[in-house]
């Protein structure tokens, strides 16, 4: 079964997600990555994992997954084991809205993935100087299986997407 994800949303149903908690925004208006606000009641943030842990991060196997803006548009994957490990992630519709990327068989099977309505597709983001200098990684997005949170970062094998797409 090769899964096909809709462009637009990350996922193969408009509008569905994870629940997710907002981290914040910089004084400055840009979106701060640092997590410095402490959930209210410590509330618990779902946890996503990663059984393979990220390409580099083997060891890094649970994640939360916090949203940066009320738009949407930037989250930040954090790690529940390293405190200082996070990345910026994004969904793809806003700035690739034809981004529609394969999974094979074999990633969709690691994930537990059956159909593409179960699928949240993320870019990570290596954030620039500025917004006209971040650029995703459209080689290997970040795939979560909405059913059972388990997540895995996808190399496309086959495509000659760019390991960093320009943002603007």
């Amino acid at each position: 079964m090769t899964a096909a994800i809709d462009e637009r949303t990350g996922s193969g149903v408009a509008g569905s997600s994870l629940e997710i908690v907002r981290d914040g925004v910089g004084h400055d208006g840009r979106v701060d990555a640092q997590v410095t606000a402490t959930p209210p009641a410590q509330q618990e943030l779902p946890s996503l994992v990663f059984p393979s842990g990220l390409p580099g991060f083997s060891e890094a196997r649970q994640f939360a997954l916090v949203r940066l803006d009320d738009a949407g548009t930037a989250y930040s994957l954090r790690s529940l084991e390293h405190e200082d490990l996070r990345f910026v992630v994004m969904p793809p519709g806003l700035f690739f809205p034809d981004y529609a990327p394969e999974i094979d068989d074999e990633a969709a099977a690691e994930l537990g993935l059956e159909r593409a309505e179960d699928a949240l597709v993320l870019l990570v983001v290596t954030p620039g100087e500025s917004v006209d200098k971040a650029t995703v990684n459209l080689m290997a997005p970040v795939v979560i299986n909405l059913r059972t949170n388990q997540a895995a970062q996808v190399v496309l094998t086959g495509s000659d997407l760019p390991l960093r797409a320009p943002l603007a």
